[in-house]
């Protein structure tokens, strides 16, 4: 586990937290240093600080998510003292999983930790239909490389694009509500659980756009939830 955080009082908390846990922490102090070690080291979970005096949370976060394998796709928990939506929804549009909002509980802050981590393993085998290559459409998944491609091209997701799409691949046309859809991709502990969601649909649909889709094939039902006409 990471945590990237240039407050050291802050920094002390965390890991002392962390690692009273059990789980084994390591600390960087800027955005520079942790891409680094993120590329040469295997990690579980970033705790990423928004406010980094070199390269910024939100720029370290979209350049992790730009890493390839397994580095790229690591769960990342924001710290920040700001709690405006527009910057939540920044966060999450980058791909972070989480946010724990200064000054924080430590209890809090390792249920959440606790949380994601067990999270991360079972999403993709939750959200992967069994059969492999199967086809919907214009759709089709792959669960060994765990892509979906759209009219033959392969879609960039993220690793909660690909959750939420797959689930609603699994149920063609059926309605799923936004806190099952959070089911099958990770735990809805934030405040802000339908708009985490709506988000992550606003970003799968201009995906989808850019792939040549005509007429956007996920449907709005509203005060239900999604569904997807494949």
């Amino acid at each position: 586990m990471l945590v990237v955080e240039d407050e050291t009082a802050i920094a002390d908390t965390v890991l002392y937290a962390l690692r009273s846990e059990g789980y084994a922490a390591t600390h960087c102090l800027l955005g520079g240093q942790a891409l680094q070690h993120l590329q040469a080291h295997r990690v579980d979970l970033v705790m990423l600080d928004v406010g980094l005096p070199d390269l910024g949370g939100f720029e370290v976060c979209r350049r992790l998510r730009a890493l390839p394998g397994p580095a790229g796709q690591v769960p990342v928990i924001f710290l920040t003292a700001r709690s405006e939506e527009i910057d939540r929804v920044l966060g999450l549009e980058l791909g972070a999983d989480d946010y724990v909002t200064k000054p924080f509980s430590p209890r809090e802050l390792v249920a959440r930790v606790r949380a994601r981590l067990r999270r991360s393993a079972p999403v993709v085998a939750m959200a992967v239909p069994e059969e492999k290559g199967q086809q919907h459409g214009a759709f089709r998944i792959d669960p060994e490389s765990h892509r979906i491609h759209y009219a033959g091209q392969v879609l960039d997701l993220t690793r909660y694009e690909y959750a939420l799409l797959a689930a609603l691949l699994q149920r063609p046309g059926a309605i799923l509500s936004r806190n099952q859809l959070m089911d099958r991709g990770w735990d809805a502990t934030s405040d802000s659980a339908d708009r985490t969601v709506d988000t992550h649909i606003k970003t799968l649909r201009a995906k989808l756009r850019a792939a040549g889709a005509q007429d956007d094939p996920i449907r709005t039902h509203r005060g239900l939830g999604y569904a997807l006409e494949a």
